[in-house]
């Protein structure tokens, strides 16, 4: 019985070798590791301070929000007791007329750079102002009476073009609702003359025109203003007209209150930017 246990004994010895090799492989080396294929993450903004998980955004499509260009433009602002003017919320050019938290009315402004406007560049072109050149409103020559009655001249004939435009489409809009042309008959439509006026440090033209009803009372009134800084056309205009949805007053009355404040507003606006 001991001489059967010595020979398995032998046996063992002699297969351990093969036995240990086979039970215990050898781990593999970083060379024989295939490496991970890597799993795109996605792009997100950073981690907001409040704890918030962060959400996935696509960075090349995003683009800033403009806001309104009033908050660019505005300085100090003047209104009658009570009043208060302040840009609107969101992304649209108003500013906001109000009382007691009640909306009165609004005015709009509008910005036309002088590279999209070739029918600008053509009336500054015919009066002696070369379109591109780059106006400097602190050197002494701008004060001169020649550059003055340039710049003057080139405003009345954009305002003598806008006032046609105007008046067409009031006429339209009209005979449009009444669905009749003796409509527009019964309206006398008055426009006063352009007055200098100063928009920030900018020459500028005050203009508009009145709808009188032939009955009595006042039908519509637009009230704009206009400047030039040698890059853009600035236009800032309100009315009184049942038929505009921004950039009017629900009343007349109310207009005709603010209209002095605005004409205050528009010699403090930080222009030119």
């Amino acid at each position: 019985m001991r001489v059967y246990h010595l020979l398995i004994g032998i046996i063992l010895l002699a297969l351990s070798p093969f036995i240990f090799k086979s039970v215990f492989k050898k781990a593999p080396t970083n060379n024989e590791l295939k490496p991970q294929q890597p799993v795109p993450s996605p792009t997100v903004s950073s981690t907001p301070s409040s704890g918030l998980i962060p959400q996935v955004t696509n960075v090349a499509a995003f683009k800033p929000v403009e806001g309104n260009i009033w908050k660019n433009f505005l300085g100090t602002t003047s209104a009658p007791t009570g009043w208060s003017v302040a840009p609107c919320e969101g992304d649209a050019p108003l500013l906001c007329v109000s009382s007691e938290g009640k909306n009165l009315g609004s005015v709009e402004m509008a910005v036309y750079p002088l590279q999209q406007q070739p029918k600008l560049q053509r009336i500054l072109e015919t009066n002696g102002i070369n379109a591109g050149v780059k106006i400097d409103y602190e050197n002494p020559y701008l004060q001169e009476k020649v550059f003055q009655e340039q710049i003057v001249s080139a405003l009345n004939t954009w305002i003598t073009e806008d006032y046609v435009a105007m008046l067409q489409s009031s006429r339209l809009r009209m005979i449009a609702k009444e669905r009749r042309q003796k409509y527009a008959d019964k309206i006398t439509f008055s426009s006063y003359p352009p007055q200098t006026v100063t928009v920030g440090k900018l020459q500028g033209m005050r203009y508009g025109f009145t709808g009188l009803k032939r009955k009595g009372g006042i039908q519509e009134q637009h009230l704009k203003y206009v400047a030039f800084d040698g890059d853009a056309l600035y236009v800032i205009n309100t009315a009184f007209d049942p038929g505009r949805k921004t950039g009017k007053f629900d009343r007349y009355e109310n207009l005709a209150v603010f209209e002095p404040f605005l004409s205050a507003i528009a010699a403090n606006l930080k222009l030119p930017n």
